[in-house]
């Protein structure tokens, strides 16, 4: 087949760029795939990053064509007269954001009406976590364009009905993220990262205030006398100065070491490698991608009831599952975590969890709907 992305990737980072990325790469092993991204994907107004480029440097990069400027219709047009041009069987357009919505809107009606390509949207969001007026309409106005849709959790179905009636549609949870490499050494991690013995929880990704940092910070609290420190690694899209007001406020400058930057690809693993386990205390979520990184790892997860990011985590197997917004109970997991010394029988049942989220499994199932 010879099948179009439109989606940003190399050289934008963040997290649908990296699935991109490794959807790229598993298709293009027996089809034809071109990459269409973005050449700007946010104006900087509404960007609180501080780049939206990749800067990792041991990056396998996958060919694109940076053509698209979210905000300029010229671009629209101009992309998807390339795309019509390329006459594709498949034109997969990664949605996670209603801002995108009026662009990719405008470019699958363009291909609609002058080829036969079949649209499929994979969605890793349909309603935002942070929601803004028009989100609704939004949404309601791309997913209307597409004929197929690809989920990535049970919970992002369920917002996806709101807005289509019947749709053809599959479940395909978010598979492996195994482009971040292979573990190092626990000890060899924690030198490169200059941080010294000690049991560590690991809180990873964007800071943004439905994930919960506030609530992870708050049952640290209670395991003062556990020895145990948290790593945040991570870039702040949310107030930093609130989050360090509250370690000083808990008495927690002891037990937290801050890594407040983005983190290139390359140096995921030693974030990883360092900790006993990953902490995700999230207050709303559909899926999350940092989940799929743990399982890359073969780390233990914590993680709340919120959307469905207890549909990859069994409890009391791979981890722990608690109530979302409650310190004391996560505190308590943690807890139980150490006491318990289940680090290694739940990094062991994670294995077997690879096969199951391969991106094999994903693009076959992918493939499997359109032909429906």
């Amino acid at each position: 087949m010879k099948i179009v992305i439109v989606s940003p990737a190399y050289p934008l980072r963040g997290g649908i760029a990296n699935f991109t990325a490794q959807l790229y790469q598993e298709l293009s092993l027996e089809h034809e795939v071109i990459v269409f991204t973005f050449k700007r994907q946010y104006p900087k107004i509404f960007f609180p990053g501080k780049t939206q480029l990749e800067s990792g440097e041991d990056l396998e990069k996958i060919p694109t064509r940076i053509k698209i400027d979210s905000i300029n219709s010229l671009t629209w047009i101009s992309t998807a007269k390339e795309i019509i041009k390329v006459n594709p069987d498949l034109v997969i357009f990664m949605y996670w954001l209603p801002f995108f919505a009026p662009c990719y809107s405008s470019i699958a009606k363009r291909i609609k009406k002058n080829t036969k390509s079949k649209l499929l949207a994979v969605c890793h969001n349909i309603i935002p976590h942070e929601k803004r007026p028009g989100d609704n309409f939004l949404s309601k106005l791309f997913l209307s364009k597409m004929e197929y849709y690809v989920l990535l959790s049970d919970e992002v179905q369920k917002d996806l009905l709101k807005f289509v009636i019947n749709p053809k549609s599959k479940v395909l949870p978010h598979p492996v993220y195994s482009r971040f490499g292979k573990s190092v050494d626990k000890q060899i991690a924690k030198k490169h990262l200059n941080i010294d013995e000690g049991n560590y929880v690991l809180f990873f990704g964007f800071i943004r205030d439905y994930k919960g940092l506030d609530v992870l910070l708050n049952a640290l609290s209670y395991l003062k006398n556990k020895n145990i420190k948290l790593i945040i690694a991570g870039e702040f899209y949310s107030d930093k100065e609130k989050y360090l007001k509250l370690i000083d406020e808990l008495n927690l400058k002891q037990n937290v070491i801050m890594f407040n930057d983005f983190i290139p690809t390359d140096k995921v693993k030693y974030y990883f490698s360092a900790a006993d386990t990953v902490v995700l205390p999230y207050k709303d979520a559909t899926q999350s991608g940092i989940v799929q990184i743990a399982v890359n790892f073969r780390k233990p997860v914590i993680a709340t009831d919120a959307g469905g990011l207890s549909e990859v985590i069994e409890d009391g197997k791979m981890g722990y599952i608690v109530s979302k917004d409650n310190p004391k109970q996560l505190a308590e997991a943690i807890s139980k975590f150490y006491d318990g010394k289940k680090e290694q029988e739940f990094s062991e049942n994670i294995g077997s969890l690879s096969e199951k989220y391969s991106w094999k499994r994903f693009t076959e199932g992918l493939l499997e709907l359109i032909k429906t």
